[in-house]
């Protein structure tokens, strides 16, 4: 069953890289004390995540942390180095952290997982976007399949 609006957040670990290399992050330290808006992705470099929404995001990150928010996340099934590069590639560093569940342990504990595999990705995250104020979601937005609609940086920066 997908987390909802009222639900905690799961415990869990995500991959970040940072000046010191790789680092298990836990969600514990991610979400505890802190408004935060968590976007998830298919995957890193693919069509839609790369043209508009972690763009979108990375563009509208001063007008969303000025609503509040402490942190914005960006989450992705893919390894914290794909991570890493992506955002490098976005110029994302002081705006979106980019937050790896190579696994998809995290993303399954969510249950906002899919299975790619006939695009030979394997299980994935669905796109969607949730806001987390001390690590209880306050708003969940979920996109349906193949449409990027309601998990944009715009479409949030209107629900904060």
């Amino acid at each position: 069953m997908a987390i909802s609006v009222g639900d905690k957040i799961p415990a869990g670990k995500l991959k970040i890289a940072g000046p010191d290399g790789m680092k298990d992050v836990s969600t514990d330290e991610l979400f505890g004390g802190k408004k935060v808006v968590l976007f998830a992705v298919p995957g890193a470099f693919t069509p839609t995540c790369s043209a508009k929404h972690l763009p979108g995001f990375v563009g509208k990150a001063k007008d969303i942390k000025a609503k509040g928010v402490d942190s914005i996340i960006c989450l992705s099934v893919n390894d914290a180095f794909v991570m890493d590069a992506w955002g490098k590639a976005h110029h994302a560093a002081d705006a979106v952290v980019m937050a790896a569940d190579g696994n998809a342990e995290f993303t399954r504990a969510l249950g906002l997982e899919f299975d790619a595999s006939d695009f030979g990705m394997g299980v994935r995250a669905q796109r969607f976007a949730l806001v987390v104020d001390d690590g209880v979601v306050k708003g969940a937005y979920v996109e349906a399949p193949s449409k990027f609609e309601v998990s944009s940086a715009e479409a949030i920066l209107k629900k904060l």
